[in-house]
């Protein structure tokens, strides 16, 4: 049941190989920061920050894009909408419930050589100095 404002449809950057049906959960390690067990799944309401999702995410395989369906309620993702982006433009997400893949996005398009390699300056930056891109607190 999502109690968003936001009626969706919903997606989850990664590279894990998936498939329809198939439920996300937290408990996993994150693919950001020190990868940290996540108490939290992410979804995003915008196709360009799944983009991100599957891009900046952990290993070796491809980037993915999946819809996601939330099966339990879904609050903004404080490490967007209260720190970057006031009022979430992003419509960006996270949940303690489960998530099920109803999708795949396959005709997507990552963004340039040279704005992901800014982009993963900026995380090395951050990690640099101590500072976790992603706060999975509670």
């Amino acid at each position: 049941m999502n109690q968003s404002l936001d009626a969706g449809p919903f997606y989850h950057g990664t590279k894990a190989d998936l498939k329809v049906g198939d439920l996300l959960e937290p408990g996993y390690n994150s693919n950001y920061g020190e990868r940290k067990k996540a108490n939290y799944v992410y979804l995003t309401g915008t196709m360009d920050a799944a983009v991100w999702g599957a891009e900046l995410a952990m290993g070796d395989g491809r980037g993915r894009i999946y819809i996601v369906e939330p099966i339990g309620t879904i609050e903004n993702d404080p490490n967007l909408t209260d720190k970057k982006f006031p009022g979430n433009p992003t419509r960006s997400y996270r949940t303690k419930s489960l998530l099920r893949i109803v999708g795949e996005v396959l005709d997507w398009k990552g963004h340039a050589p040279e704005v992901l390699q800014n982009m993963l300056d900026n995380l090395e930056e951050l990690k640099r100095q101590g500072i976790e891109a992603i706060n999975d607190e509670s």
